[in-house]
């Protein structure tokens, strides 16, 4: 989940007034900005409701709680969005039970925003103020392209890069590839040795997004007026294609991502690499501890010799739930969680977090060696690759939904049932349709 150090324009949908037709707001005032009274403090004491899936959010939390006694903050942990959290939001947001805070990855935002789910923080004089704290990007990430309005706390981004098993690649005599080329030709070297070069998740949709990324492709557009939908362009089909390969001449495993078989191929060193964004590292560490000191970390393979080109995987933002009582109180935290020397250094040492704040980046914990991989400094290699993301890829309004129906068609296309670009085709027909159900303007 981690950053960028370019001062770019947001790299999220632009999210017209037609898009959000129908979308109501208890904190905005009549003249477009969010109304300041909707942040006032408490009388008295506040115990606020935080869900998260961060690892050890509960002891950075338990640090505000010692120093705020009159807010307190209750976590409750759960799996990463995609996997249960935001479907867990959205049912909590209908029945009116919702927790005062969420993580929300930026891609997902804009689904709350579009199911007016979102608390406006602009409300609060202090967020509004911390703008400039932020690099600019995930400034955008959380503004949804307005001007007047805020609807998170970024936390971090996750450009990617490639984590490898040095031990083997060396001990079998394979070269580190540099280009996509380069990987499935390693591929087979690593699957003649018994193992597996990487695997291939089918739920980690954002994963494959980031590599259409990375080969400077879109899956939405928006001019201003209405959402273009195209996951089956140029880019998108030379990605589905490349894989499809892989997994047809099984090259790649096909553990479901985030369970004990996952853990265990990458523990037991039967899959040698995973290209992922700066936060797979502590996914790697917690996963695979009997391989400490054994994994590296290297640029992403390019799609051409010498290219220099990053996608992205994940980013997170703090956000207000729409309906809570404690707007200032839950923002004061936000803040402090995203901003403050000590909670950054804690959320990096815990979870490998990468700062969305310019200071952040000066965290001395980010300029250490990390043991686990055999004490490189991996931070400079996802610091490169976060200045090679290209800043203007757009998030669509539905995402949940979109990766959702990816991941269906993907499952199927692991088991013979389809291609990957078939997948692709299918999400398409029936993001548009979402969106057309949702009331949002959308090209045919």
């Amino acid at each position: 989940m981690q950053h960028s150090k370019r001062a770019v324009v947001t790299g999220v949908a632009l999210l017209s007034a037609l898009t959000l037709a129908g979308c109501s707001s208890t904190t905005g005032s009549t003249d477009g900005g969010a109304d300041a009274a909707a942040c006032a403090p408490a009388d008295g004491d506040v115990t606020l409701e935080f869900t998260s899936w961060i690892p050890g959010i509960e002891d950075v939390a338990a640090m505000w709680n010692e120093e705020n006694p009159d807010i307190q903050v209750e976590v409750q942990t759960g799996p990463n969005g995609n996997s249960g959290t935001y479907q867990n939001f959205f049912s909590q947001l209908a029945a009116g039970n919702a927790p005062d805070l969420g993580q929300i990855e930026y891609d997902a935002l804009s689904s709350f925003r579009v199911q007016d789910g979102l608390e406006d923080l602009a409300a609060c004089e202090d967020v509004v103020a911390a703008e400039s704290e932020f690099i600019p990007w995930t400034w955008g990430q959380v503004t949804l392209g307005s001007e007047d309005a805020v609807y998170g706390i970024p936390q971090d981004s996750g450009p990617m890069a490639l984590f490898y098993r040095a031990d083997l690649f060396e001990e079998n005599g394979i070269e580190i590839p540099t280009t996509w080329e380069e990987y499935k030709e390693a591929a087979v070297k690593v699957r003649d040795a018994g193992g597996y070069i990487t695997n291939f998740s089918t739920a980690d949709i954002n994963q494959f997004a980031g590599f259409v990324w990375q080969a400077n492709g879109d899956w939405f557009t928006n001019d201003g007026d209405q959402w273009t939908v195209d996951l089956t362009g140029d880019e998108s089909t030379t990605v589905a294609d490349y894989w499809q390969e892989l997994l047809d001449e099984d090259l790649v495993a096909t553990y479901p991502a985030w369970t004990e078989e996952w853990n265990n191929a990458y523990n037991s060193g039967e899959v040698w690499t995973w290209n992922s964004a700066v936060w797979g590292a502590n996914s790697i560490a917690s996963g695979a501890p009997d391989t400490a000191g054994s994994w590296a970390v290297a640029p992403s393979p390019q799609w051409e010799a010498g290219g220099t080109s990053s996608g992205n995987w994940g980013g997170s933002s703090i956000a207000v739930f729409k309906g809570t009582d404690h707007l200032y109180e839950a923002t004061k935290f936000a803040l402090w969680l995203n901003t403050s020397d000590e909670a950054l250094t804690a959320l990096n040492e815990s979870a490998n977090i990468y700062p969305a704040t310019t200071d952040g980046l000066t965290l001395p914990s980010l300029q250490e060696g990390v043991e686990f991989y055999g004490g490189q400094k991996i931070y400079d290699v996802f610091a490169e690759a976060a200045a090679q993301v290209n800043p203007d890829f757009v998030w669509g309004p539905t995402m949940t939904q979109t990766y959702a129906d990816v991941s269906d068609g993907f499952q199927k296309a692991v088991t013979g049932q389809g291609t990957l670009l078939d997948a692709l085709a299918s999400a398409q027909e029936s993001t548009i349709s979402t969106l057309k159900a949702q009331s949002i303007p959308v090209a045919e």
